[in-house]
């Protein structure tokens, strides 16, 4: 049973349900409508709905290639592609600084951008020209027109008339500017229109006006260039809004951009190293893929003659198919986690992961090229094989200096320092000095018009405000103090306490750069040993494969002849695991010599990065220049020229080199997945 109140409820949802544009959050059910032969369904779910704009195509993406895949049988159209040719290829098509993380994708807000610096000094609550605007000139200006008509009790109060008829108009004009010092000065005219019916009038109409200038200047709290500059006119405690925060917020921009571009520029420098190995990887694959499939053969000879085992063979040919899967796999590659900044270390552990395949379409993404377009990348350079050695005090101290994570952390602290400045004078009491002068004019006409003066001066109020007959000054002062000052008092408190945290974490950043620092400059020695050893374990490889061979050819017992086989697999798989780490040792070598001119923060001067901003006002310029002198002693009033900054990049101990040795050339990915196979041996149909 329904009661009357849950029945009224009931009415009243479904009056709502069947408005239009309202649709039920549940699922969609289907129910029987007057007519049982017709089910209705009850729509459910959300509208997805496209934003209707201009959607631009710089990359082309509509007209993308399909990607190389595995079965491809065509040889492949190669683009030699040096690392430099990638990092200006990157630099120019990088609107956004990419990343190997799909952050971008989940995370958009924080993607560095080259609009970013621009946008942060634009802003329009916070950045310098917002601050600046706080001090422009203000021009303002009002007309009011009334009609009265009234009746009064008093006929003082209506000038001599119980029914006060009235035309009244009152214009304003005025111009007021904020100084630097906190000073405010307006220039203001007031006009005012009278026509009325009061007997006592020396005119029936009359014209009012006056010029006035204002000064308002704050000789305690809101007053002086520092707290201006820091806090602005407009700004509140805890919020300060002044031109001199203004440029920090754009100096951490750039420091922030500069970060961005310094991992940009590493996780393309990754990304072309990945692709190296993953040539040189399947270069091993397919080495040891071909040897296997030469000894398969042999042993398929041996079983047709009568002088080998199925075992055997069936052994080789698990060899050899174990190969032809990596083969495989380093051709195209798995969906794998690649080298990247900030993964491990700070410029990025080396991944021995992936393919061609995927390392190329990786490296395409970095340098803005389309993702597939028929062609495949190959790196052109060779890692550098000569020692490279780096001064360590010099190094210490150029990290602590040019590391842009440490110079973003310093504005900050920096910026609070200016706050506390500023807050300071919020524990002033507030006492503002005022001045007022005005000319007043008084007239029939506003302006004269006739060339008889018969009014006297009060002929137009014009002329007899130029006449200086009627002047006004005022002085005076104000003041007001909260008691206690408690806000005051709290501002000043919270800035103190946002400087001791960030030197806080300003040192523990410190501590960060020096461990990341000695960490990449032991990895280099790390590298360069682990190198070296691969490269002879390599040799002795191969050594040992070439002597098994040989024994091989001459044993023609069948018992020597079968552990002489499984002697050469297990020297082919060496000799492949060889090859796969002498090259994954060099790229980790050439790595490490990058991840120390990142540690360091001369990065971007190792791969011929530069950064630059746009040129500023010339009165910034002469500005510059007036302080200079200001700074000189009076005698001394040439500016001389600034000589050009030195390199700091590049210490005692030589940090280039040129290619190391030649390095064999690279295997066709077409010959690496097309061997011949030999057929199945008779022994086959036996088992």
């Amino acid at each position: 049973m329904v009661r009357p109140a849950q029945r009224w409820i009931c009415l009243l949802t479904a009056a709502v349900m069947a408005l239009p544009g309202c649709k039920s959050g549940g699922p969609t059910l289907p129910f029987q409508s007057a007519d049982s032969s017709h089910p209705v369904s009850v729509p459910s779910g959300i509208d997805v709905d496209e934003p209707n704009f201009e959607n631009e195509d710089p990359f082309l993406l509509a007209a993308t290639a399909e990607p190389l895949k595995i079965g491809d049988d065509q040889e492949p159209v190669y683009w030699d592609l040096t690392l430099e040719q990638a990092i200006q290829m990157s630099m120019a098509n990088a609107k956004v600084m990419r990343d190997l993380g799909g952050q971008i994708l989940r995370n958009p807000l924080t993607t560095r951008t080259t609009s970013d610096p621009a946008i942060t000094e634009t802003d329009p609550r916070f950045g310098v020209d917002a601050a600046l605007s706080q001090f422009d000139a203000t021009l303002s200006s009002s007309a009011v027109f009334q009609k009265n008509d009234q009746a009064v009790n008093n006929v003082f109060l209506g000038g001599g008339t119980r029914i006060l008829q009235q035309d009244l108009q009152i214009f304003q004009t005025q111009i007021s500017k904020r100084a630097a010092t906190g000073a405010e000065f307006t220039v203001r005219n007031n006009t005012i229109y009278d026509a009325n019916n009061s007997p006592g009038n020396l005119f029936y109409s009359t014209w009012n006006t006056n010029i006035e200038t204002v000064v308002r200047q704050p000789l305690l709290q809101g007053g002086g260039v520092d707290y201006n500059r820091i806090y602005g006119p407009n700004g509140i405690p805890g919020l300060p809004s002044g031109v001199l925060l203004g440029r920090i917020n754009t100096d951490v921009s750039v420091a922030d951009f500069e970060l961005g571009v310094r991992n940009f520029v590493s996780d393309v420098e990754n990304a072309y190293w990945d692709l190296y190995f993953a040539y040189r990887d399947l270069d091993a694959k397919v080495q040891a893929r071909d040897a296997a499939l030469e000894t398969w053969r042999n042993v398929a000879e041996r079983v047709k003659a009568g002088r080998g085992d199925a075992q055997s063979e069936a052994q080789v040919r698990e060899q050899y198919f174990r190969f032809q899967e990596e083969v495989q796999n380093s051709l195209t590659g798995r969906l794998i986690e690649g080298t990247r900044s900030n993964s491990g270390a700070q410029g990025g552990t080396f991944r021995a992961t992936g393919g061609v395949h995927v390392a190329e379409r990786r490296l395409r993404l970095m340098i803005g090229a389309p993702i597939s377009d028929g062609r495949l990348i190959r790196p052109s350079d060779e890692p550098q094989m000569a020692p490279v050695a780096f001064e360590w005090s010099m190094s210490l101290a150029e990290s602590l200096a040019r590391r842009p994570e440490l110079r973003r952390q310093k504005w900050l602290i920096k910026r609070h320092e200016l706050e506390i400045l500023g807050s300071k004078n919020l524990l002033l009491p507030r006492l503002d000095a005022i001045g007022l002068y005005r000319w007043r004019g008084f007239g029939k006409d506003l302006m004269d018009q006739s060339t008889q003066n018969e009014n006297g001066i009060f002929n137009n109020a014009w002329g007899n405000l130029l006449g200086g007959g009627f002047q006004e000054w005022q002085l005076g002062m104000e003041f007001s103090v909260p008691l206690g000052l408690r806000k005051g008092h709290v501002t000043v408190r919270n800035a103190e306490l946002l400087v001791a945290r960030e030197r806080a974490l300003l040192a523990e950043q410190e501590r960060n750069v020096v461990l990341e620092l000695s960490n990449a400059v032991a990895d280099v020695d790390r590298a360069y040993a682990v190198m070296q050893t691969n490269y002879s374990r390599r040799k002795a490889a191969q050594l040992y494969l070439a002597e098994v061979q040989e024994r091989s050819s001459r044993d023609e017992e069948e018992s020597k002849a079968l552990q002489t086989l499984m002697l050469e697999l297990e020297a082919q798989r060496r000799l492949a695991e060889s090859e796969t780490q002498f090259f994954k040792t060099l790229v980790e070598y050439e790595l490490a010599v990058k991840n120390v001119h990142f540690e360091k923060g001369s990065l971007l001067e190792y791969n011929g990065v530069a950064l630059a901003e746009s040129a500023w006002p010339n009165k910034a310029y002469n500005d510059a220049l007036v302080r200079i002198r200001l700074s000189r002693p009076a005698s001394d009033h040439a500016v001389d020229a600034l000589a050009p900054a030195q390199i700091v990049s590049e210490g005692p101990a030589p940090q280039r080199f040129g290619p190391g040795p030649a390095l064999p050339a690279f295997v066709s990915p077409v010959e690496a997945i097309s061997p011949t196979v030999p057929p199945a041996p008779a022994s086959d149909s036996r088992r």
